[in-house]
């Protein structure tokens, strides 16, 4: 079981992390002390009202280049935000909250919603996240592990 961030841990510049909240047991994730905010590869996202409440439908690819193991995700909307690219290209994006659970410690962060199909990462972890505990070294990779090989080969051996 997880457990609540309270002294810096280090991590590797990308990490496998789980949302365990929307049913991704494993996703690969690039940690971002140069990204403000967090961000997840999202898809057909449709907005929608619950009980007078905004509401995000979503679907969430955990593996590069494939839709196994995809899932369709429905969260509150918390905001939406412009957020711009590494590029400088300016967005509007939906903003949830979401649970990480990183080298093992849960972290509840703001995850803007948007398509990361040209990126090598489906999701990122940016400095808001990772100051709730963490320490990135940007020379290590993987602290914690990688996904179960037999995981990872059902998934085109994407590591």
């Amino acid at each position: 079981m997880s457990e609540p961030v309270h002294s810096s841990t280090i991590a590797g510049w990308r990490e496998w992390v789980a949302l365990p909240a929307i049913g991704v047991p494993w996703i690969k994730a690039k940690l971002d002390t140069g990204a403000r905010t967090s961000s997840l590869h999202a898809f057909d996202m449709e907005e929608f009202e619950r009980d007078g409440e905004s509401f995000v439908r979503f679907g969430v690819q955990p593996w590069q280049g494939s839709d196994e193991d995809a899932v369709t995700v429905e969260c509150p909307v918390l905001d939406r935000r412009s957020v711009r690219s590494s590029s400088g290209h300016s967005e509007e994006r939906i903003v949830v909250l979401l649970d990480i659970v990183l080298l093992g410690k849960a972290l509840t962060a703001e995850v803007t919603l948007t398509n990361r199909d040209s990126m090598g990462f489906r999701m990122l972890i940016g400095r808001e996240a990772l100051e709730q505990g963490f320490a990135v070294d940007a020379a290590q990779s993987f602290i914690g592990g990688r996904a179960p090989r037999t995981v990872r080969r059902q998934n085109r051996g994407r590591s």
